[in-house]
């Protein structure tokens, strides 16, 4: 029983990884499509989406397996419902950087200005957090975890300057409304992607300590 409990929880934690992987990437390779001005690449991300859903449905159904077939014991118990917890939040951050990749397959790369450069930064910063938070999970890291969490208040910086500098342009009209939204959204999506990272860092945070935030 153990032994297949064990078969079990090692194809959680590689579905997981396999998961968290191809979310990172596709945000990864948004943001290059982005800084390159490549609309085709950002259209190859754009086509993943149901990929995406599919390795989340199964990472899932694995989860409620574990916990309906079989005895996980309490540290085994917490790995499984973070896992299971979590997954929506890796899904979430997928969905959003797909549809930043649509954003990018129609955006007017002609206008130049220091909010394109601040949200160039902004995804620097998000992709960082993305990785750590995945890294601290799979490598039971409670301090980076903690370190992703910090690290939300740089991005969420980037979100006002950069909310703050497209209204300001917009009442000067520099830009066009049109493009200010496009950048304004990429932006929010950012935004909610530094949010899902912290979720996940705090569901790593949930299975090492077995507490929840408002409990600590």
């Amino acid at each position: 029983m153990r032994n297949q409990l064990d078969e079990l929880l090692n194809q959680i934690s590689n579905a997981l990884i396999i998961m968290a992987s191809s979310c990172e990437e596709s945000l990864t390779n948004a943001f290059e499509a982005f800084k390159a001005h490549d609309k085709e690449k950002a259209l190859t991300i754009y086509n993943k989406d149901y990929d995406l859903h599919s390795k989340a449905r199964d990472l899932e159904l694995l989860c409620v397996k574990a916990m309906m077939r079989q005895q996980p014991v309490a540290h085994d118990m917490l790995m499984i419902s973070a896992t299971a917890k979590l997954v929506a939040d890796v899904e979430r951050i997928g969905t959003q950087a797909i549809a930043i990749a649509e954003i990018i397959t129609n955006f007017d790369f002609s206008h130049k200005g220091d909010d394109i450069l601040l949200v160039e930064k902004m995804s620097n910063e998000a992709i960082i957090m993305v990785k750590q938070c995945i890294d601290s999970f799979v490598n039971k890291n409670q301090d980076l975890a903690k370190a992703v969490i910090k690290h939300d208040v740089i991005v969420d910086k980037y979100f006002f300057m950069i909310k703050n500098e497209l209204i300001a342009q917009i009442k000067k009209s520099e830009n066009d409304a049109s493009f200010s939204l496009d950048l304004l959204i990429i932006a929010k999506y950012l935004e909610r992607i530094g949010d899902h990272a912290c979720n996940v860092a705090e569901c790593t945070l949930y299975m090492l300590t077995g507490k929840v935030k408002n409990q600590e």
